[in-house]
């Protein structure tokens, strides 16, 4: 403790620096000509001097700074009103709808009635170059017109198979086949698809009934498109058979005897032209309609052979709806 407060003694004896000020800086106060710059240069004040002197309305309210806090600001600051920002004259179709309310005013219907008397609707059109005096309706349709329209969608219903209307056939269940590998387990009689016939009703599967119907929907009729008025009928080379693939002895049985494929040999458009496989493959003008019908199959089948696949189909077209892992098989 003593020794402690002797250091404190000889701390307070130190001499005081030369160099240190008597009292703490402060800042200058500042003028009110410099308050009044920085906050005209801040907040953009508008000053008596810079307004015209010459214009009656203007009061010069100013505070202790100087500055404007009220008033009208004149001259070059506020633009002064002219022609060009004045209203337009009213559009005609305004002024229309102002002789059209008073038409229908004067023309005002009874209670009860469903519409405007003609005569009113009459005057409405004569004043109004706009307005039509009697709506438009379509005509309706005759009740012998229904009552067909009606049958025809009965019919449809009535013929259809697998569950899609647009698959008309008949059902036909269980076919045995006379080898084991062969045979259908639940057979369908197809004889249009989406409004295209087939030249012999095709026993098949509702798979393969399914994905031909895909395929004259998405692939047939967009490549015929309007050629011939359109695609009329399909020519069924073969459908279900019993047989191995490709005819030849002591290969697996074909597609074809499991009900899973259908053989298209031609295509007869509605103005009677036939596009068959053999003849029309390789033509300019047959050809490419063809060959974007053929294309299209791969993907909607699970295999699709043609006269480019080897000899055995050059005449026709292989659909059928076997699947592999490697994916749809087409050639």
């Amino acid at each position: 403790m003593r020794l402690a407060g002797l250091f404190l003694a000889a701390v307070l004896a130190l001499p005081v620096h030369a160099g240190a000020p008597d009292t703490s800086p402060r800042p200058v106060a500042r003028t009110p000509t410099d308050a009044e710059g920085s906050a005209s240069a801040l907040i953009g004040v508008v000053r008596p001097e810079d307004v015209e002197s010459d214009t009656p309305d203007f009061r010069r309210e100013t505070d202790q700074a100087g500055a404007v806090t009220g008033g009208h600001v004149p001259g070059s600051i506020t633009a002064r009103l002219s022609d060009a920002n004045r209203p337009a004259t009213r559009p005609a179709s305004i002024v229309e709808a102002g002789i059209a309310a008073k038409i229908i005013t004067h023309w005002e219907r009874p209670a009860g009635d469903g519409e405007m008397p003609v005569a009113g609707r009459l005057a409405f059109a004569g004043a109004s170059q706009q307005a039509v005096a009697v709506t438009l309706r379509p005509v309706r349709r005759s009740q012998a017109l229904v009552h067909e329209a009606m049958a025809r969608q009965r019919e449809r219903r009535r013929g259809a198979i697998c569950g899609d209307p647009a698959i008309q056939g008949e059902a036909v269940g269980y076919v045995p086949g006379r080898i084991p590998a062969c045979g259908i387990d639940d057979a369908v009689r197809v004889r249009a698809v989406s409004g295209v016939a087939l030249s012999q009703q095709a026993l098949v599967d509702c798979g393969t009934a399914r994905a031909l119907k895909r395929w004259v929907d998405r692939g047939l009729k967009p490549a015929v498109g309007r050629a011939g008025g359109g695609v009329a009928e399909l020519r069924v080379a073969a459908h279900y058979i019993c047989r191995t693939r490709n005819h030849q002895p002591g290969a697996k049985v074909s597609e074809h005897g499991k009900g899973r494929a259908i053989d298209i040999s031609a295509i007869r458009l509605r103005d009677g032209t036939n596009m068959t496989v053999l003849g029309g493959w390789r033509s300019a003008n047959q050809g490419p309609i063809l060959k974007r019908a053929y294309r299209a199959a791969c993907g909607i089948f699970g295999t699709t052979l043609g006269p480019d696949s080897d000899r055995f189909h050059q005449d026709h077209f292989h659909f059928d709806t076997a699947r592999y892992r490697s994916g749809s098989y087409c050639r």
